[in-house]
């Protein structure tokens, strides 16, 4: 693996694969939405459709993490239409790109999410189960559909369906902590959602592993072999900060505050198993979720 192509990367997931990869040697070329000011970087208008392939086509692998934050505010109908063209502008302009101009990618790494499965209750869900329902499992979906031309064009698709990256910096973990430290956290609703979780340097290693061993394709969970309800993950959490975790959240209280967003995220309950990158070896860091949130805490 030479050169990866990389859009999406101003988020700290980006940022974390770009230090992993150019720390063994692999070039990462990102793709930016303004004139680009560096060598490793190329400009693209994903509203446009516009993609320039011809300074791509050394590129061996193309990972996609465009996209608005989920979770970066409340589900309007605004906020939703950002979300999703956010999302299938810049995918539909990568596909066409791979698939009808100079540049074809040995594979194409798409981010999409576990919550592609909806609000799934108790089911075990391995990357075989089928597209729930509600706003997040149909933009989840719509969004893997938008790569199909470039799979029609014979490119290896991995569509990596992410649980909840655990990190200090960003996303939920962060938005967590100052309540938690203020002994103030607690199990959200009646607790015993699932929630399917993925430390950050392990992601990264999913995404080398995925990119360098042609077996996977198709649909990827990227989680920890381990889901955990949401009661246990408010306990562990509070063991790893020696604070307490007693004050519940009522999911009343989160669907008045979050909306449709809380209600599709916090309080839905996706308890995904990695079953491809099991059956095909991938070696899990030991520890658990206590392991992975200390090293979190750590970065």
């Amino acid at each position: 693996m030479r050169r990866v192509a990389l859009a999406g990367g101003s988020g700290r997931i980006g940022a974390a694969l770009q230090r992993y990869w150019t720390g063994g040697g692999t070039e990462v070329v990102r793709l930016v939405r303004r004139p680009a000011g560096a060598p490793g970087e190329v400009e693209w208008d994903p509203a446009a459709g516009r993609v320039d392939g011809a300074r791509l086509a050394d590129c061996d692998v193309l990972v996609n993490l465009a996209g608005e934050n989920i979770a970066g505010g409340r589900w309007t109908a605004e906020r939703k239409r950002q979300l999703r063209e956010s999302r299938l502008q810049a995918t539909s302009a990568l596909a066409a790109a791979v698939a009808g101009g100079p540049w074809r990618p040995q594979v194409w790494i798409n981010a999409s999410a576990v919550g592609y499965y909806g609000d799934a209750g108790e089911t075990v869900l391995d990357e075989n189960a089928p597209q729930g329902s509600g706003f997040l499992a149909t933009l989840c979906g719509d969004w893997e559909r938008a790569t199909r031309p470039a799979e029609a064009a014979g490119v290896r698709v991995v569509r990596l369906r992410l649980g909840v990256v655990l990190e200090a910096g960003g996303g939920a973990l962060a938005k967590l902590l100052p309540v938690f430290r203020a002994g103030v956290g607690g199990p959200v609703g009646d607790g015993r959602q699932w929630l399917s979780w993925i430390g950050r340097d392990e992601l990264c290693r999913v995404v080398d592993t995925v990119a360098r061993d042609d077996r996977f394709s198709g649909a990827v969970n990227a989680v920890a072999p381990e889901p955990v309800r949401n009661a246990e993950f408010a306990a562990v959490l509070s063991r790893v900060l020696r604070r307490p975790a007693v004050v519940r959240a009522p999911a009343w209280a989160v669907g008045a505050a979050l909306g449709e967003l809380g209600r599709e995220t916090v309080l839905a309950s996706q308890r995904a198993v990695p079953r491809a990158l099991l059956a095909h070896g991938f070696d899990f860091a030991p520890g658990g979720l206590e392991s992975a949130l200390r090293a979190a805490l750590t970065e």
